[in-house]
């Protein structure tokens, strides 16, 4: 019974922390976009050279979180003639760096692991954007044009008085929140299963820093966590509670974010199988150096 309670204490309170930060940090993202047009966020991608790819992972960490927004804002960039490179770190920055997920992590984990976060998947993304326009995987780029909407998804007008758009914004974060709550409940209680029921040792043993295979696999695993990165960090951080070494749970999450399956079934739709699978390569590569740089420096 004790450990009933305990289990329970911690999904009550996982899930009303990441609650919070949701609803918050979304909203608060969703009004600063209002003051940043698109055609600036295009603009910015047009630049080429490395700058380009800085402005690509720096864009697509501001953006939606929702692959729903990045896909058609990608098709976008591709059919406006955006250097590929740019667009390709803005694709790959995009679900792993979004305010939500650094929150959410340095809330949970602390700030010098958000922190560390945001350099390994920034960097990544910088050079890994660099790497895909240089060998030439631009030609995997399917001859499609942009839709007015995606999955529903609308392009609302922005409001001119500052208490509409706060009103919008906080709408639409309740609406990115209605979508990815059975995927938080999921992973909260997932996580809350592993914080009560798992033993450490066993935890420790299979995952500990002393097994130099626990980073590849968790990377591994973390796509099918996926459905939404809302899912892997309580995992992750039950995880790390029971043992799991930190360069492991910061794999699972990488690749729980960016090897996300439905968005890369999006993907499919604009890029050759050859590219989404470059991409999931690339993902899974930022999450396995990732991990072993966190376990050296953490």
């Amino acid at each position: 019974m004790n450990t009933f309670i305990a289990t329970l204490e911690y999904f009550i309170i996982i899930t009303a922390e990441l609650t919070v930060l949701f609803l918050g940090i979304s909203a608060i993202v969703a009004l600063a976009l209002m003051y940043i047009p698109q055609e600036k966020l295009k603009a910015w991608l047009s630049r080429r050279g490395i700058l380009g790819n800085l402005l690509g992972a720096a864009v697509g960490a501001l953006t939606p979180f929702c692959a729903c927004s990045t896909i058609p804002m990608t098709l976008g960039m591709l059919n406006a003639g955006a250097p590929f490179g740019p667009v390709m770190s803005f694709v790959i920055a995009s679900p792993l760096l979004n305010p939500i997920i650094l929150t959410m992590i340095a809330t949970l984990m602390g700030l010098k692991a958000s922190l560390t976060y945001f350099a390994i998947t920034f960097l990544g993304s910088v050079v890994f954007g660099v790497l895909l326009e240089k060998t030439g995987s631009a030609r995997y780029v399917k001859n499609v044009r942009l839709k007015s909407s995606c999955c529903g998804a609308t392009i609302e007008a922005v409001p001119a008085a500052f208490s509409i758009k706060v009103k919008v914004a906080a709408r639409a974060a309740w609406g990115d929140f209605r979508a990815v709550l059975i995927y938080l409940l999921i992973g909260v209680g997932i996580g809350a299963g592993i914080y009560g029921y798992i033993p450490q040792e066993f935890v420790a043993q299979l995952a500990g820093p002393q097994n130099p295979f626990a980073i590849p696999v968790a990377a591994v695993i973390g796509v099918p966590l996926y459905i939404r990165a809302e899912t892997a960090i309580p995992i992750g951080l039950a995880l790390s509670q029971k043992g799991m070494s930190m360069g492991a749970v910061i794999a699972l999450i990488i690749g729980g974010a960016g090897m996300a399956i439905p968005e890369m079934a999006m993907l499919m739709s604009i890029f050759r199988k050859q590219l989404v699978a470059s991409i999931v390569a690339v993902i899974w590569a930022t999450a396995v150096i990732g991990g072993y740089v966190f376990n050296v420096i953490g």
